[in-house]
């Protein structure tokens, strides 16, 4: 019956007198970009009405008896075959005209992926990681919005939580951590200063492990150490 409910309101959306509900997920990625990184998303392109051929976010239909967190990762593995580690919720947009079919409100999360972003085509749908620089003009629904959103949000978030590790392999060099602060806030920060900021808020922890090779001494490795309170890690300004 749960099933047969799903299916019906996927056909009918909202018509029974009341919004439809969805989820939307901004998947942020970091890419090689010469010897730097760039912040990326991944969008999937709609192949069926309304805004057919344009890109969007990943999402869809939160199903009868679905959570809504299971729901964004059921269709974010349906869709770019990822499994994201980390994923929050955003936001609720729920303009009457955002969907030009009905009334069709959008629960918004945004994932982190570690690493060079994976190859998305594995997915049900033709997927592709966009710089936030390059992004397409033109986006289906609200998405541009959402979008928006959830880069003000990563980047005010980032400077008192630990969403900077999740973007990180397990262990990793200050160096490293301060390029993934700098892609985010898209701004150069001071290594010394950083460096002392982020020791003073013991949210990282030393291992006994360098990095192998190199003509000079190689830097140190550090991991996350994960704390309910966090001081401020990096200048506000």
């Amino acid at each position: 019956m749960a099933r047969a409910a799903s299916v019906t309101a996927e056909a009918g959306g909202g018509r029974g007198g009341w919004p439809a509900v969805g989820v939307s997920i901004v998947i942020f990625g970091l890419r090689r970009r010469g010897d730097s990184r760039e912040l990326v998303v991944l969008l999937v392109r709609r192949a069926t009405p309304p805004f057919t051929g344009l890109w969007a976010l990943p999402g869809g239909w939160v199903h009868t008896g679905e959570g809504l967190e299971e729901s964004a990762r059921r269709h974010l593995l349906t869709k770019t075959g990822l499994d994201a580690a980390y994923l929050e919720q955003l936001y609720t947009f729920g303009r009457p005209d955002r969907d030009p079919r009905e009334h069709r409100i959008a629960v918004a999360y945004y994932a982190l992926v570690p690493g060079d972003p994976v190859d998305p085509s594995t997915g049900a749908r033709e997927a592709r990681w966009f710089g936030i620089d390059g992004l397409p003009k033109h986006l289906a629904f609200d998405n541009h919005e959402i979008l928006r959103y959830a880069l003000w949000r990563l980047r005010n978030k980032v400077s008192y939580a630990d969403v900077a590790f999740q973007l990180l392999p397990r262990h990793f060099t200050l160096s490293q951590l301060r390029e993934v602060y700098e892609v985010i806030l898209n701004q150069r920060l001071d290594p010394t200063n950083f460096r002392r900021k982020v020791e003073a808020s013991g949210s990282i922890v030393p291992t006994n492990n360098r990095v192998e090779g190199g003509a000079h001494r190689p830097p140190r490795l550090y991991r996350c150490a994960p704390r309910r309170g966090q001081r401020e890690l990096i200048p506000t300004s």
